[in-house]
């Protein structure tokens, strides 16, 4: 299935219906008195969070949902039969704002939450209500109200525990595909990533963490270039940030400290937020180093970059992914621990 993660929609909950205005008629009761019904509730909308959806592919199609009307209020008594209220089921992690006053009106970040969106218009009265001791034959009635009206934003935001950041061909999928199960594509050309992808990393029994890989960032991307600034906001929700290097030698014109940097500044120009989230740099491709390199060629990374911690791997072989994995779900247990005492 395509991966969507934008979408605009219009909403229209439905019409309250109208109060009635009616008489009652019978043989032998002559001053029957007012028995106009209620006009019914029109039908609201609802959005529902469903961890089975990972995509907003089905409101690209139908972009506007409308509400059930309420009916008319009648005579004898009769009151409108209200309109059935709406559900729209969107991904986890979805946030939903008013195109019109920008106001972000559901952030559906748990599964199963349900919030309302548009509110369905009220019944009116009929003129049963409007019968005193002044006025036994009231002609009055009032009519339903309109339901609410809206045009919607949907941008869908992936939860995931961690983020994947780097180049093209950092090897940040081949690093997925060797820590979860999860099977993105991998080829030696730029941008095989077109869309992210998540994987379940399982340390041990009870102990997980969800990751996420998303395209490769290139320099000018916060501007538009390529295709990673599409998908930044994916990371945002994440409480780390894994920053893959390539150190391999074999591109003369390769400079992995420049190259880092230039990813650091493109993310601080997309979020100031999302560059001071913890990042960790893993220096990849070590096998693909001699060994009377290696040293060096990290040592010069490292005193570039100045990370707050960092491991060497290969994701190819596998060599040094299981520490970071550990290191990955301290870090994240350590966080939820703190986050649960704030709370």
């Amino acid at each position: 299935m395509k991966f969507f993660d934008e979408a605009r929609i219009e909403v229209l909950a439905g019409d309250g219906g109208n109060g009635c205005t009616s008489f009652r008629r019978e043989k032998y009761i002559p001053l029957g008195g007012p028995d106009g019904g209620d006009g019914g509730k029109g039908a609201s909308i609802w959005v529902v969070a469903d961890r089975n959806l990972n995509t907003l592919i089905d409101f690209r199609y139908t972009r506007v949902f409308r509400g059930q009307k309420g009916e008319h209020g009648r005579g004898s008594d009769c009151y409108g039969k209200g309109g059935e209220d709406m559900e729209l089921r969107m991904p986890v992690g979805t946030v939903i704002t008013d195109i019109d006053s920008s106001e972000v009106i559901a952030d559906l970040d748990k599964d199963g939450k349900r919030v309302l969106i548009a509110k369905g218009g009220n019944g009116g009265l009929g003129n049963i209500h409007f019968k005193s001791s002044t006025n036994r034959a009231p002609k009055q009635s009032t009519p339903g109200t309109p339901g609410e009206q809206r045009n919607l934003q949907l941008e869908l935001k992936v939860l995931a525990d961690v983020g994947l950041l780097g180049l093209p061909n950092a090897g940040k999928s081949t690093f997925i595909r060797a820590v979860s199960a999860a099977k993105p594509k991998v080829a030696d050309y730029p941008f095989t990533t077109l869309y992210p992808n998540l994987g379940v990393v399982r340390v041990s029994d009870n102990r997980s963490f969800v990751i996420a890989d998303i395209p490769g960032l290139i320099e000018g991307a916060a501007e538009g270039a390529g295709l990673g600034h599409r998908f930044l906001k994916h990371l945002q929700r994440t409480g780390l940030l894994l920053h893959l290097v390539d150190i391999s030698p074999f591109d003369p014109d390769a400079d992995p400290a420049k190259d880092a940097k230039a990813i650091l500044k493109e993310l601080k120009k997309y979020d100031a937020a999302l560059f001071k989230k913890p990042r960790w740099l893993l220096i990849n491709k070590i096998d693909l180093v001699p060994e009377d390199e290696r040293e060096a060629r990290i040592a010069a990374l490292v005193k570039s970059y100045k990370p707050k911690k960092h491991f060497v791997i290969s994701a190819i072989s596998g060599e040094g992914c299981r520490e970071v994995t550990y290191a990955v779900m301290d870090h994240l247990e350590q966080l939820r621990k703190h986050e649960k005492a704030d709370s």
